[in-house]
């Protein structure tokens, strides 16, 4: 199959992700255009009007791709074409022309670590035997044991129990994820080429970056290591040590030659082609290296949204990210939610205290310099779900782990009184996940124009983002001299300062000397010569 050329993206840019907001789209979850009850990128494309009013720079899709959907799309089959659950390939490329028109870039999510069992070549891997050259391209291995009856190594599966499964004529695979997803040998040539391959698939499509799942783990230890322990042996799982300690499956120095050979390719494409990194790593350091004008853009910056609601916690995580910003000369990102961890909403405390902290921490985010990525619904104030019924759960971490990230994963709501709240065509009562009666409250159309809702709050925040000079740019960020338990800092340029307040105090606080308020989480009221901020509340005041 050929990509089919397309027109070069909407400017010359090359450095709008240094300041952009990017809008992560659970392509299943979004919008449904046919009535099936999964999101799909004709939905995509009938509301990117609603992404481009929100006032985003870009979208993030996870992955669209042909799947037998075990680990919603994160198992692929064919890297160069859409799964039919999702439309198809000329789906995407007019969802891509019309989302260029409205001023709108496309980041796509790229699944290197590891294949799909139904990929062609697992297929032949498994048909080929032990020691063909089919078998080369993933990681097979003898087992230990007299009759090889015990994995080749302790290492442990993210998603619970042995990374390793063994086939019929005796030899084990490694996938570090779950059965249906076989890792990779990425120290084969050819893996190696097929992956540039399938970058200039979708650069000739037009895509203007991609987000690279699990970027720290294509290679693997000379010799597939023990960890030295596993849950079986400890009662600690190998996975709490990601992003604090080394794992030989993890952050290996050889993946580095990877992004080197991928970082001209996308230079060579015009209009600021990027690539960010989801990626783990057990110092700053470390995570610092897959930064650079000779790897990857971005690196995705999880202490911010691993940050517990204080004062302390969210200073330590903003000064650590800037001054490791600084080091390697690119922007941080900043994140407070995505598909694999819960809504922050919930995480800081659900109901209205949760609504109340989140919304302030969306104008604590967008106010720093660098990159913001927001998940789909955070706008609209969504919640964790908690109480999905077990059998409708399809996270496949819960079969193995009794954990599920399927609650972050639900249905977004966009209008009318009764589930799923338009999130098909009008008439369709399906999703493949229920959104609670409670959401009805929080739909796009029940919030929008709604003075003080979390949709307009947003609105208005990306808006004055984008206009204010003093936000417009990367310029660094002066912290000011606030009573315990407030937040303040100050960013100027071109004339312009405004100021960012966040008050997690556990008491109001009177702020004054910065200018007038410009846009606040929840409602001011005057003081004398100043504002009163309400608890679990930020504002931001501007002076010109």
């Amino acid at each position: 199959m050929t990509s089919a050329p397309h027109p070069t993206p909407l400017t010359a840019d090359d450095d709008w992700w240094r300041s952009a907001v990017v809008y992560q789209v659970y392509v299943r979850s979004f919008a449904d255009s046919n009535s099936d009850g999964v999101g799909d990128l004709e939905g995509i494309r009938q509301r990117l009007p609603y992404l481009r009013d929100l006032g985003v720079d870009a979208l993030w899709l996870t992955p669209f791709y042909t799947s037998p959907q075990i680990d919603a799309g994160y198992d692929v089959a064919d890297y160069r074409d859409v799964d039919p659950l999702f439309g198809t390939l000329g789906d995407f490329d007019a969802m891509i022309t019309d989302a260029h028109a409205l001023g709108l870039r496309i980041i796509v999510d790229l699944v290197p670590n590891h294949t799909s069992s139904a990929h062609p070549w697992f297929t032949a891997a498994l048909a080929a035997g032990p020691g063909s050259p089919e078998r080369e391209r993933y990681l097979f291995a003898e087992g230990k044991g007299e009759q090889g009856e015990l994995p080749p190594n302790d290492w442990e599966s993210i998603f619970g129990g042995p990374a390793w499964t063994r086939v019929p004529d005796g030899q084990w695979y490694l996938h570090l994820f779950d059965p249906a997803q076989p890792d990779l040998n990425w120290r084969h040539p050819e893996v190696r080429a097929e992956f540039e391959d399938v970058l200039r698939f979708w650069l000739d499509r037009g895509v203007d970056g991609f987000r690279i799942d699990v970027a720290h783990g294509m290679i693997k230890a000379e010799g597939l290591p023990d960890v030295g322990f596993n849950s079986m042996t400890t009662g600690q799982r190998q996975s709490e040590l990601l992003g604090k300690g080394r794992l030989p499956y993890f952050d290996q120095d050889e993946v580095h030659d990877i992004y080197r050979a991928w970082r001209p390719i996308l230079d060579s494409y015009p209009g600021g082609r990027m690539a960010v990194a989801e990626a783990w790593a057990e110092t700053p350091q470390r995570l610092a290296r897959y930064i650079g004008p000779d790897e990857l853009h971005q690196a995705f910056s999880f202490d911010f949204l691993d940050a517990t609601w204080s004062a302390d916690s969210f200073r330590k995580v903003i000064d650590t990210a800037l001054a490791e910003s600084t080091i390697v000369g690119a922007p941080t990102t900043w994140v407070l939610s995505n598909h694999d961890r819960q809504r922050h909403v919930t995480r800081y405390g659900d109901g209205e205290v949760g609504l109340r902290r989140a919304r302030a921490a969306a104008l604590l985010m967008l106010s720093l310099p660098g990159c913001a990525y927001v998940y789909q619904g955070e706008e609209l104030g969504l919640p964790e779900v908690l109480d999905l019924p077990d059998e409708l759960r399809q996270d496949p971490a819960f079969l193995r782990t009794g954990e599920s990230r399927d609650g972050c994963r639900v249905p977004i709501p966009w209008s009318g009184e009764l589930a799923p709240y338009g999130f098909g065509p009008e008439g369709s009562e399906l999703s493949w996940l229920p959104a609670p009666a409670t959401w009805r409250a929080l739909s796009v159309a029940a919030q929008a124009g709604v003075t003080g809702s979390t949709l307009e709050l947003y609105r208005a925040a990306l808006r004055i983002r984008r206009q204010h000079p003093a936000l417009a740019g990367t310029e660094p960020i002066t912290w000011l001299e606030t009573e315990p338990g407030v937040l303040a800092f100050r960013r100027t340029a071109g004339g312009a300062e405004l100021t960012c307040v966040v008050n997690i105090s556990g008491a109001e606080v009177t702020v004054a000397g910065h200018g007038r308020p410009v846009v606040a989480s929840a409602d001011l009221t005057e003081r004398g010569d100043g504002h009163v901020l309400p608890v679990d509340a930020a504002a931001w005041f501007e002076r010109r």
